[in-house]
């Protein structure tokens, strides 16, 4: 999918402003230096394998595929077991940045269980700094090897977006980073929410300056995709 070069300019522009002032004020940016300065690379724990980005990714689209054909394994595994391997540290092969809706549980679509993906969630799945700092934090840290940006059909941030109406509170916020896609997909729906999974796998891929770099050595993949709630399928965009 083309993604607009003018959204990645202005978004690139705002990110990196707002990590700068992050990391002035000693906030998320120094958090994620000083944990990669006093990281050292644990024993492999029993969530995570040797997988390189393209395995990862994989071994995602390979437990949907179980998924939507009824054919889960992840709940075979020995939860406790699980939990005392984990209660230490974490080693996640792989992070989604998903939206908040309810009907969207990433580690069951995904056939994956505890330590398995690390999970972060906003309305309309849009990299702020904020969600940036933690997908950083992920791959730099935590040594995820994929990132998939997870739209979904019926997403009520992209549907509020195009419809550009009054909203209470602050739900408006989300707006700006949606509206690129609105502008250039809208008002379908569908096309707008793959087109903001790909922008926003876009803005992690150029915008990071943890990030970019380890996608530019083959160290990490950043991927959009889109998930349909009735068939249960994830396509990628």
């Amino acid at each position: 999918m083309k993604i607009n070069e003018s959204f990645l300019v202005s978004q690139e522009g705002l990110s990196r402003r707002k990590f700068l002032g992050a990391s002035l004020a000693g906030t998320a940016a120094s958090l994620i230096g000083a944990a990669s300065s006093a990281f050292v690379a644990p024993e492999p724990a029993f969530a995570q394998s040797n997988l390189t980005p393209d395995e990862a990714l994989k071994t995602l689209m390979d437990g949907n595929a179980r998924f939507v054909a009824g054919n889960i394994t992840s709940d075979a595994k020995d939860l406790q077991i699980l939990r005392e391997h984990t209660v230490e540290k974490q080693e996640p092969f792989a992070a989604v940045l998903s939206c908040a809706d309810s009907r969207v549980p990433v580690e069951l679509i995904f056939d994956q269980t505890i330590g398995h993906v690390f999970l972060v969630r906003v309305a309309g799945n849009i990299a702020t700094s904020e969600i940036i700092a933690s997908l950083e934090y992920g791959a730099a840290v935590l040594g995820t090897k994929v990132i998939v940006v997870l739209g979904h059909a019926s997403c009520g941030a992209v549907k509020a977006a195009i419809q550009g109406k009054e909203v209470p509170g602050q739900i408006s916020a989300l707006f700006p980073h949606l509206q690129d896609a609105v502008d250039h997909a809208g008002p379908d729906l569908v096309a707008t929410t793959k087109a903001n999974a790909a922008n926003q796998a876009a803005l992690l891929s150029k915008a990071s300056t943890v990030l970019a770099p380890m996608v530019k050595e083959g160290k990490l993949k950043i991927v959009a995709a889109y998930y349909d709630l009735a068939s249960g399928k994830v396509t990628l965009v």
